[in-house]
């Protein structure tokens, strides 16, 4: 019996030495966390000096990606005409389009669409949603050869500026309905170049935190397009009271 015990742990010994040499395999390969960790802080601070720089470095890297998902489809348009292109580009986005007597397309959560509407070279586009896009002035290149625009919603867009609106002028034929509603960027002077679009029927210009007197802004807007229906924020009510609807004065007597 002592031949089978020894045999049996001199392989028991053989197992573990292996297990170690396995085990200690296994940590060499493993890269060290602390390293790893020492060696990006490294890399930071090579590039950049301070976090203001690593920051500026971040936003570069943004502003040319969202460049880049608003250049222009030049080439897209010479194949399927201004209409597709628009759509094909409001899509990309992740926005929606209505082409004439047809239905909404929309892409889903990950971002896919039907590309039926690449047959619809001869159907304009009556209306686009680009409810928060990141849309900005070189991508409204793709937007405004939609000449049958009638609606047009740019709510919560991020980048849309003065600047773009400065060029909605070219859609005053078509243009009836427009929503610049939570756009941070837009101000005073660009809803004064909004006086071209005397076709518009319905405009909302509210919560513009760029527009410093929003009241008597939407009061000017509406002289400026005087058969467009308004829709501000509350800030105008105080100023359309009726005179016999304003506040009393505190000084003067409550009457009984």
């Amino acid at each position: 019996m002592a031949a089978p015990r020894a045999f049996l742990r001199l392989g028991a010994r053989e197992w573990n030495g292996r297990a170690r040499g396995i085990h200690g395999a296994s940590e060499s390969a493993t890269p060290d966390r602390g390293q790893k960790k020492k060696t990006l802080l490294q890399f930071l601070s090579d590039h950049f000096r301070d976090v203001q720089a690593l920051r500026e470095y971040l936003l570069q890297k943004q502003l040319s990606k969202s460049n880049w998902k608003n250049r222009s489809f030049a080439n897209i348009r010479e194949k399927y005409g201004p209409d597709v292109t628009g759509a094909l580009f409001i899509l990309k986005h992740g926005g929606a389009v209505k082409f004439q007597d047809k239905e909404w397309i929309r892409a889903n959560e990950r971002g896919s669409f039907p590309t039926e509407f690449l047959n619809f070279r001869e159907v304009p586009v009556e209306a686009v949603d680009a409810s928060g896009c990141t849309i900005n002035y070189q991508g409204m290149s793709n937007l405004l050869p939609l000449k049958k625009l009638r609606s047009l919603s740019l709510e919560r867009c991020p980048h849309v500026d003065d600047w773009c609106l400065g060029r909605l002028h070219l859609l005053a034929h078509s243009l009836q309905e427009l929503s610049l509603a939570g756009c941070p960027q837009v101000s005073e002077r660009g809803l004064a170049c909004l006086h071209h679009l005397q076709n518009l029927r319905r405009l909302d210009i509210s919560d513009l935190p760029a527009v410093s007197h929003p009241g008597l802004t939407q009061i000017l807007v509406e002289e400026m397009l005087p058969h467009c229906e308004v829709l501000g924020t509350e800030w105008a009510q105080d100023l359309k009271l009726e005179p016999d609807r304003q506040p009393q004065d505190a000084s003067s007597p409550i009457s009984p």
